[in-house]
């Protein structure tokens, strides 16, 4: 089957997600970066995906959370704010590398950091790329946390 896809200006409807780890990290990354109200019902609170959740208030995002939804006032890629700390990961590899791509389009300075367990885990695969993009990061040993990402406002495509 082939699919064609066109540009919209907005995309608007209803997700229900199921109560998933992966899907629940993007479902918070796609919302802080969207313009306007997402509500993510049945979402997984596990500490891994409330460090993402925290990542995107410390860097601006007005995210309430309830037992089982979670309220976030996205503010579109351009209303990320810069954080004068430093990010922490904690034990969670894909809020350190999935924040990595939308922190590189950023124009300004962010640091990631993670527990002793995460910062033993390569972190090449996610740099390598988005250096070629057109961001700088500096890295433990050029591969492990703690990450200092200097954002590209216009990164440029690879393939």
């Amino acid at each position: 089957m082939e699919w064609t896809i066109k540009p919209v200006s907005k995309i608007q409807g209803r997700i229900k997600v199921p109560a998933d780890k992966s899907i629940t990290h993007r479902a918070i990354m796609f919302s802080a970066i969207a313009d306007g109200f997402s509500l993510i019902e049945n979402y997984l609170p596990s500490d891994d995906c409330m460090r993402t959740v925290s990542a995107f208030q410390n860097l601006g995002m007005k995210i309430e959370k309830t037992k089982d939804k979670l309220s976030i006032h996205g503010k579109g890629l351009e209303g990320l704010r810069p954080y004068a700390g430093t990010i922490d990961a904690g034990n969670s590899g894909t809020t350190a590398r999935l924040i990595c791509g939308i922190l590189a389009g950023q124009n300004f300075i962010s640091k990631i950091s993670g527990d002793e367990s995460l910062s033993k885990r390569p972190m090449k695969r996610v740099i390598e790329p988005l250096e070629l993009m057109g961001a700088r990061i500096l890295a433990r040993e050029n591969n492990f946390l703690p990450l200092e990402i200097h954002g590209a406002k216009c990164l440029r495509p690879i393939e």
